[in-house]
């Protein structure tokens, strides 16, 4: 997200912020207004249940919409659905200046570092606590063990609803596979000596975006969390460990192992995205690593040429001897969606439970988007391969999150800016995560 504001506007949310944090004080007692705490919420139900999210996710608006006009007709009769939009790269501000006038719609999109416990929302105790209301309402089930894992993983806290999940991993040609004679890797050895085969037989083994940078950091995180554990880039934010450590300077040094056999053959760290798509989707590159955002183009008859039925999905194997667990799929979900406590009394509530057991479905079912809500419902019609990551999300109950999820801006830009100077050569990989090291420590 662009937060660079001119100095007006930085002014205004500073003082907004300076406001927002006595708003938990209004109450009185050792509670917030409609704090989710201890006994779950005591908000009083607004007259409309406004939802504000971001101009660049219609998709959100029109699912909800339609909940309204079918499943949660109830609800809507009862609490209007009232649709707020607002730009991606002004959440921070307007929510904040919201916050600060007491004016927080019932369910609103805010920012990543906003809803965490240390953030200006989670301190305040303006954050619904989803776990303590759905188990209230019997609903927790309604959210995946894997979406849950993620989400307290991002934020610290159950505080935003999976309206989007993600997994990541390696997506691959079953029928280069099956010609090559290779079976799906489970070790990083295995996954090495694939390649090797595959590059023999006159495969790119691997298509990756090296323009877009994240491609390539992510393995260097994958390769991390299954030596070290899926604790160890929390470890690294909290100041247990070090990117300069010897175990994750292995996994630096993993990548560039990777890049100099050739595993993603010529022209990988110019190559943008559309290239790395081409090469997997035309059967040149025989695996990519990517999210499952890849659906729309694998779902394209126009882009797939090798068809549906022939796309395989599995995690980023295991390192031999690691603590990590190959089962732990690095995951997001989507931009963080809160709800107002003040806001929170039964008929939000009521909106909150018809979400919980209904969007799943609507969403899959209407837009071929997969959530982190269970499908309660039978849905027809849906391409195999989304059906594949769908049946996947459901099996899940672990997750980890990818390289520069913890880390501030400045790092992230750092990490992937530089990236490309690691696997030319013209960075070591000590040198490499001794850089990104300072820069995490500079910018604390």
């Amino acid at each position: 997200m662009n937060t660079r504001r001119t100095r007006r506007p930085l002014i205004a949310v500073g003082l907004a912020l300076a406001t927002v944090l006595p708003l938990a004080a209004c109450a009185g007692g050792g509670s917030t207004p409609g704090s989710t705490e201890g006994g779950g919420s005591t908000g009083t139900d607004p007259s409309s249940f406004s939802v504000l999210t971001a101009n660049e996710n219609p998709t959100l608006e029109a699912q909800i919409t339609a909940l309204s006009e079918d499943q949660c007709k109830a609800q809507n009769d009862a609490l209007p659905l009232e649709n707020q939009k607002v730009a991606q790269a002004d959440v921070v501000q307007k929510v904040t200046l919201l916050a600060s006038q007491d004016a927080l719609p019932a369910h609103f999109i805010a920012g990543t570092a906003m809803v965490r416990p240390t953030g200006d929302l989670g301190t305040a105790g303006l954050v619904v606590d989803y776990k303590a209301e759905l188990e209230k309402l019997g609903m927790w089930d309604d959210i995946l063990p894997a979406a849950a894992s993620t989400i307290e993983n991002v934020y610290g806290q159950m505080v935003s609803l999976p309206y989007q999940y993600n997994l990541e991993g390696i997506w691959y040609n079953k029928q280069i596979f099956s010609e090559v004679g290779i079976d799906e890797p489970t070790t990083f050895d295995e996954l090495q000596d694939a390649n090797k085969k595959l590059a023999a037989s006159g495969y790119t083994p691997m298509a990756e975006a090296g323009a877009a940078a994240w491609p390539l950091t992510r393995l260097i995180g994958m390769y991390i969390y299954r030596t070290v554990g899926p604790d160890a880039l929390t470890d690294i934010r909290d100041g247990k460990a070090k990117l300069t450590d010897p175990e994750y300077v292995a996994g630096a040094q993993a990548l560039v192992d990777m890049a100099d056999a050739g595993d993603f053959g010529e022209g990988y760290v110019t190559a943008d995205a559309a290239t790395a798509n081409n090469d997997f989707l035309t059967g040149k590159a025989a695996m990519k690593y990517d999210g499952t955002w890849l659906l729309s183009n694998i779902n394209d008859p126009e882009q797939n040429k090798i068809g549906a039925d022939n796309v395989g999905f599995i995690p980023f194997p295991a390192v031999e001897g690691g603590a990590g667990s190959i089962d732990q799929w690095p995951a997001n979900a989507g931009t963080a969606m809160a709800m107002s406590p003040k806001n929170f009394g039964p008929k939000v509530g009521d909106w909150l439970g018809c979400i919980a057991e209904n969007y799943g479905s609507q969403a899959l079912q209407d837009a071929g988007v997969i959530s982190g809500f269970k499908v309660n419902t039978e849905v027809t019609d849906v391409a195999a391969p989304t059906k594949m990551v769908q049946d996947k999300v459901a099996e899940i109950t672990e997750t980890v999150l990818w390289f520069e999820a913890l880390m501030d801006g400045k790092s992230t830009s750092l990490a992937q800016s530089n990236v490309s100077l690691l696997v030319g050569g013209q960075l070591s990989p000590a040198d490499y995560m001794s850089q990104l090291q300072s820069s995490i420590d500079a910018n604390k």
